[in-house]
């Protein structure tokens, strides 16, 4: 067995108020996020205030979008190299958070061109801060960052496995999401937390971060179904689970839903959540019937067929068409690695179970 987590990782109310220490990394910052949503939370704000208090210089770079592209990479990063940023501050969900640590990266080899991204492995860095403000990817407590690579009409992550430093994480951000984001990054979390279980690297490590995940978002689902109104303590939970399947997709990885949801993000722009969820009960329908039972329990369903319903509700039933899926199904078939990770014989028959699962 094994376990490697070497993001130090601080979870409370207030939290870059309390450690704003941790954010001494250097002399001046590259504060990387979307284009709205970290000033509109007050992240930015709480940052910026922190860098103030230390003396520390900062710069931003608020130009991020969803499922960020290569070519976003290489702008941040001649701006950050041009102002002489020394450490990167990533502020936002997963889109600003993956792009920090590629930016990060990239920062330190300001000679590379955009191939490096794909083609090495090496993990030297400039010093990296990850703040999350919403509840789906845990990308603060990972080593992965996933890009949209255009002329492959999909995403895929970079070669290099990037951790953090330090991840503060606080709750209270999420007061300032939309409905549908907390719903769809929610749907993402549990995704991470069922693929990280029934996976080929699973171990009892992993396997019990991810149980005290599933158990945690469990209290949230009435929340996401609309029958109760959000409190601070909710929007805790939903950031502890969602850091929760961080740890476990760290030590693991993602399985077939991942694969699926990529060329369908691409190519129908759907949220990254929302196309992840659409998959996971055809998943788990093809798991070891004992694991995904109880894994549907933990989180509160009585069958693969009762976490559809409820994702339809909370995703609002989206409509993926045929020849969607089968290009999905097309694509995935030639990603080894994912298929690897596969605990159970995954041929294309299975793919297709998986993917027309409704």
């Amino acid at each position: 067995m094994k376990f490697y987590m070497p993001v130090k990782v601080f979870e409370e109310n207030d939290a870059v108020k309390n450690h704003k220490d941790e954010l001494k990394r250097g002399k001046k910052a590259l504060l990387v996020t979307g284009r709205h949503s970290a000033k509109l939370n007050g992240a930015y704000e709480d940052v910026t205030d922190a860098l103030k208090s230390l003396g520390i210089d900062f710069c931003l770079f608020d130009q991020v979008e969803e499922n960020p592209e290569i070519a976003t990479i290489m702008k941040a990063r001649d701006f950050g190299v041009n102002e002489g940023a020394d450490f990167v501050i990533g502020i936002g969900g997963g889109s600003p958070l993956d792009a920090a640590k590629a930016i990060a990266l990239m920062i330190c080899h300001k000679e590379e061109g955009a191939d490096y991204l794909y083609n090495n492995h090496d993990i030297s860095r400039i010093p990296l801060v990850l703040i999350p403000t919403t509840c789906g990817t845990g990308s603060e407590v990972t080593a992965v960052s996933v890009l949209t690579i255009p002329e492959k009409r999909t995403k895929g992550s970079i070669s290099h496995r990037i951790f953090a430093d330090v991840a503060l994480i606080d709750g209270k951000y999420l007061a300032f999401a939309p409905e549908k984001i907390i719903r769809n990054t929610a749907i993402d979390a549990l995704g991470h937390l069922y693929e990280s279980f029934v996976n080929t690297d699973a171990d009892a490590y992993s396997r019990a971060v991810a149980e005290e995940g599933i158990a945690v978002w469990s209290g949230s689902r009435d929340v996401l179904l609309g029958n109760k109104k959000a409190e601070l303590a909710d929007y805790n939970r939903l950031m502890h689970a969602s850091a929760l399947g961080g740890v476990a997709i760290a030590q693991s990885g993602t399985t077939i839903p991942h694969g699926l949801s990529y060329p369908i993000t691409f190519e129908l722009k759907m949220e990254h959540g929302k196309a992840i969820g659409y998959f996971e009960a055809g998943y788990l329908s093809q798991a070891d019937e004992a694991e995904s039972t109880h894994l549907l329990d933990l989180s509160g369903f009585k069958s693969a067929r009762q976490y559809q319903d409820f994702y339809n509700i909370v995703c609002e039933n989206p409509v993926i068409s045929e020849k969607d899926l089968m290009h999905a199904v097309d694509v995935l078939v030639k990603n080894p690695a994912k298929l690897a990770k596969v605990p159970f014989k995954c041929d294309r028959e299975v793919l297709e179970k998986i993917a027309f699962f409704r």
